[in-house]
């Protein structure tokens, strides 16, 4: 049986409550939040790590995650891996520290492992991968049909009379792009029109790479 922490509340009279709470207001007193959630053991805060906070896609999922988060008292601790993996681990690292109760993260281009999230799957702390996932047999993944967003996508242009169709893909090594590669090799293949590799644009996906890949598709040559 654990023992009760003893305070001040539980032994000074009401009077004695008020004064020592009108002194703490008139000296400026903050409460010492992270002390509180030490003793118990809870933090009521979420860490969430992205590639890239610009980007549109995850810049509106922080804002979805943080009005349910909010809804139910929790706050957001946000970190981006700007694609790095190093940073994607000091972030891990930092946010592990930092006591979270729970972690959501979308993978950056060059994490390959998921050495650097066992120290949280070990104290049993929530982890959630999105969209840019890892199979990992103690975590959740959420994810959207990937493959048939890159075939339904290039079947609306082919349904369009359009037969040259570039796709613009990131790093193929990671879920999302690898799986719309496909469906976009399916429908072509469905409308017996022969792969063209030269047609696949392998870029970073930021706004400069996608202007630059943007000149190149308008620099290409017509063919009947």
């Amino acid at each position: 049986m654990t023992k009760k922490e003893i305070t001040i509340y539980d032994i000074a009279g009401k009077e004695t409550k008020k004064r020592i709470a009108e002194t703490a207001r008139k000296m400026g007193y903050q409460q010492n939040m992270f002390a509180t959630n030490l003793r118990k053991k809870t933090t009521n805060t979420i860490g969430v790590i992205i590639p890239r906070i610009e980007s549109y896609f995850h810049s509106t999922v922080i804002s979805g995650i943080e009005k349910v988060a909010n809804a139910h008292g929790y706050n957001l601790i946000i970190s981006q891996s700007q694609e790095s993996y190093k940073k994607e681990v000091n972030g891990v690292s930092t946010m592990y520290n930092s006591r979270i109760d729970g972690l959501m993260i979308s993978l950056a281009n060059e994490t390959r492992t998921t050495d650097h999230f066992e120290e949280l799957i070990k104290k049993q702390v929530p982890l959630i991968f999105f969209d840019r996932v890892i199979e990992h047999p103690d975590c959740t993944s959420i994810v959207i049909d990937n493959k048939k967003a890159g075939y339904d996508a290039t079947l609306h242009l082919l349904e369009q009379g359009c037969k040259r169709i570039v796709h613009i893909d990131g790093n193929v090594n990671r879920n999302v792009y690898a799986d719309r590669l496909e469906g976009y090799k399916q429908a072509l293949q469905q409308h017996n029109i022969e792969f063209d590799q030269s047609l696949v644009l392998n870029i970073e996906l930021t706004d400069q790479a996608t202007a630059v890949a943007t000149q190149k598709i308008l620099a290409m040559k017509k063919t009947t």
